[in-house]
């Protein structure tokens, strides 16, 4: 095979893993069902009723000393909107919801 044969196969092998990159998209975080969410009671729902409810966490952490777990789900893509899915419930120290925010980019009405 000649220099310009080489050069045209390597070409074209760059070009079409360049635009496999570019059209793809990222995802980060898992799925987990959002119909629960409206299940949720503040002072009531434990930690173990949200683990029935959504599986295990995505991310586990504190804020403001309070345990938290985030549920998240997000796609982006260089041709596409951004699809983006968020729970965060925060817990007291007996394990019991205190607080909690769900986003989406879904707008489902």
């Amino acid at each position: 095979m000649d220099l310009r044969s080489r050069c045209l196969r390597a070409g074209s092998s760059l070009l079409l893993g360049l635009m496999a990159v570019l059209s793809s998209c990222v995802s980060v975080g898992r799925e987990f069902p959002v119909s629960p969410v409206s299940e949720i009671r503040i002072g009531e729902t434990t930690q173990s009723e949200i683990r029935s409810m959504f599986g295990e966490p995505w991310r586990t952490g504190l804020d403001d000393g309070q345990r938290t777990w985030t549920y998240g789900r997000y796609r982006y893509g260089l041709f596409s909107e951004p699809s983006t899915t968020d729970l965060v419930i925060r817990f007291d120290s007996g394990g019991v919801v205190v607080s909690y925010s769900f986003s989406t980019t879904e707008h489902k009405e």
